[in-house]
């Protein structure tokens, strides 16, 4: 069984609507907040508004591996005699409290950050941990999609602007790519676009831990950003990869959701399956969007997975989009 954290982490979910709050605005960069489209800052605006407050939860899991679980993208943390070494870096606004997470446990410093992708609730931190002492490592295309502004659409509608040269990976690799930090064995691979086309997981072998980045979402619908080469189909995909590289004993850390295993893993990839399937039959009957979500081909799940990043509607017109 996969441990539980001592106390319940609330459900995490983005606000879509709403004004930034004063505190939100002034930790977050300005060009962030303020689009000519979206001068609210609409669901970017609503995660860094949450991310401000959301307490950041640390679950232990083996060996000298943890994960904290926030408003943003999970973050597995390994500690050990060369310091601590992070995937991800959640959303810019967790900082305080990601900070305080890892000084719970222990004093260490950050030396090394892995990047599961490009997005900003993965790569928001990447300034200030560079500037604890913390080298960047990634795949090509996040360093590529960090470089200059990037346009993000679906329900996002959102320009990110080149991030600051700190936040930039400083080394890259184009599949995979293996490292020794304090004493354990890391596996990194890169995926065919799926989430995005920076996708990576990151495999503990001696542990038995996979963090699978965005490509996995425990019991919450995705978000497919198709603008930097994602689709419902790579979606799929990469479900089938990460179910093939674990067994029913390992920990899967999923980009969003509570920690879980090989059965969640199926779970996922089956909710992807069958409304894909369905959505794709009406398409092809010539129903248009309005009435495919009104079907509400995925009914059975909508309760449970429409309330983080994607309501059942954004995700069925997402799955429209790629079939």
């Amino acid at each position: 069984m996969v441990p539980q954290a001592s106390i319940d982490i609330t459900r995490r979910h983005f606000l879509t609507t709403g004004a930034l709050t004063v505190a939100a605005a002034s930790l977050a960069p300005g060009s962030l907040l303020a689009q000519k489209d979206n001068p609210t800052g609409g669901l970017v605006g609503g995660a860094f508004k949450e991310a401000a407050t959301e307490k950041v939860t640390v679950q232990t899991l083996r060996r000298n591996i943890s994960v904290l679980l926030g408003a943003g993208g999970n973050i597995a943390v390994l500690t050990g005699p060369d310091g601590k070494l992070l995937i991800d870096a959640e959303i810019v606004t967790a900082r305080p409290n990601v900070s305080k997470a890892l000084a719970s446990i222990n004093g260490d410093p950050i030396k090394q950050l892995i990047n599961t992708h490009w997005h900003f609730d993965h790569t928001g931190g990447n300034e200030w941990v560079h500037a604890a002492g913390a080298s960047i490592l990634a795949h090509e295309n996040t360093r590529k999609h960090l470089s200059k502004p990037t346009r993000v659409e679906g329900n996002w509608q959102y320009t990110f602007p080149t991030a600051p040269a700190g936040a930039i990976p400083s080394t890259v690799f184009t599949d995979d790519h293996s490292l020794h930090f304090n004493n354990t064995t890391l596996m990194l691979k890169h995926y065919l676009p799926a989430h995005t086309d920076s996708d990576i997981s990151v495999h503990f072998p001696e542990a038995d831990i996979l963090h699978t980045g965005d490509t996995f979402w425990n019991r919450d619908y995705p978000f497919i950003d198709y603008a930097t080469g994602g689709s419902i189909d790579g979606q799929i995909r990469a479900a089938e990869a990460n179910i093939t590289k674990v067994t029913s004993k390992t920990i899967v850390i999923p980009g969003h959701g509570q920690v879980g295993n090989k059965a969640d893993l199926v779970l996922f990839r089956d909710v992807l399956v069958e409304i894909r399937g369905k959505v794709a039959a009406l398409k092809k009957q010539g129903k248009p969007l309005p009435e495919v979500i009104a079907a509400k081909p995925g009914a059975r799940y909508d309760a449970e997975w429409g309330k983080l990043f994607q309501n059942p509607a954004d995700f069925v017109a997402l799955v429209y989009q790629g079939v």
